[in-house]
């Protein structure tokens, strides 16, 4: 619009001076007596003048419509098209000069995107909740079925058994509950001066007898003292990076320690192998993302959320999460958080 609007003055800025030097040298005796009418040849230039700008003006209009619907009328095919379900629909950007719509069907691209990720991920929970609910709940119709119908005998065992499964369902439960209320950003915590050596050794003192039983020897190094925590989040937090090396870690001492660094209260759980190779490290927090080693079975491969638990519980405390490699050739799990954290989230 600029330039239309600069091509048009220019034009007769240029064609006023080009007319009244011709003119006044031609026709001097039509320009002695000044009026403040024009006179014919003023009429002629009038017109001819207009004429030049108006076609000037249509043809820099509607190539610059052009331009600017390209981008437009993508969008509103793109909007149309996810509308009805394809979520894969983009926006042309057409010419990147015409910098707002351009950027209105990138912003629109970049909506698709996240909308189409949202969707696959949303899709793929789905199926991975399902799946992990199915074996627990199987096991219990057979078992109680069973007990239904005479085939088990109802004694201390069986029942035991049943528990262990309701248990894990309610585990498996609170894990989804926990990550969900990360991604959605509504994990509160109740932050309190919390003896966090204390804790912890109450947590591996429950954890003990089980890590025993895969041969694996829980040893503690606690250098924390109070520091400011939800103490219920950090012991979920922490019987998960235990369980998680219940279940794959190799016969041998796992090193449980706290300490503080530089204005950080660091847990870190450290085992002996396998180890997970450097370029997994950065996937073992995602949901349902299992980095199974050689030899594991589904069975022992557990529900994929215990470290995504982790996570969540180190965002939520505005810390991270950390998974590296041991001096001793396994993996070294971290837990971080400030500790200067005042409010909850």
């Amino acid at each position: 619009m600029m330039a239309i609007a600069f091509g048009v003055t220019l034009l007769v800025v240029l064609t006023s001076y080009v007319f009244y030097f011709f003119a006044v040298s031609q026709w001097p005796e039509l320009f002695e007596q000044p009026t403040l009418l024009p006179n014919g040849p003023e009429w002629v230039w009038i017109a001819s003048t207009t004429l030049v700008g108006l076609v000037f003006a249509i043809v820099a209009g509607v190539h610059l419509a052009r331009r600017i619907l390209v981008p437009l009328n993508s969008v509103t095919d793109g909007i149309r098209r996810v509308a009805q379900g394809d979520l894969g629909a983009r926006a042309v950007p057409g010419d990147r000069s015409l910098g707002e719509a351009a950027g209105l069907a990138d912003d629109f691209n970049a909506l698709a995107t996240q909308l189409q990720r949202t969707t696959e991920e949303m899709a793929f929970w789905n199926a991975a909740i399902a799946h992990e609910l199915r074996t627990p709940v199987t096991i219990l119709r057979g078992r109680l079925q069973g007990l239904a119908e005479g085939v088990f005998t109802p004694d201390e065992s069986q029942f035991r058994s049943l528990l262990n499964q309701v248990d894990g369902l309610a585990r498996l439960i609170e894990d989804l509950r926990a990550v969900s209320l990360a991604e959605s950003g509504h994990l509160h915590l109740h932050l309190q001066q919390t003896d966090l050596d204390a804790e912890v050794e109450s947590v591996v003192a429950f954890c003990r007898q089980t890590l025993q039983a895969a041969d694996q020897h829980p040893v503690l190094d606690l250098n924390a003292r109070s520091v400011r925590c939800d103490p219920v989040r950090i012991r979920q937090a922490l019987l998960a990076l235990l369980d998680n090396v219940r279940r794959h870690a190799v016969p041998g001492k796992v090193l449980v320690r706290t300490r503080l660094d530089n204005g950080w209260c660091v847990l870190s759980v450290e085992d002996e192998g396998p180890g997970i190779p450097p370029e997994s490290a950065s996937q073992v927090f995602q949901a349902f993302r299992r980095m199974r080693a050689g030899g594991e079975t589904a069975a022992d491969a557990g529900s994929g959320l215990g470290l995504a638990v982790v996570a969540a519980i180190a965002h939520a405390h505005q810390g991270d999460a950390r998974c590296h490699s041991s001096a001793g050739g396994g993996a070294c799990f971290e837990l971080c958080w400030p500790l200067s954290l005042h409010c909850a989230r």
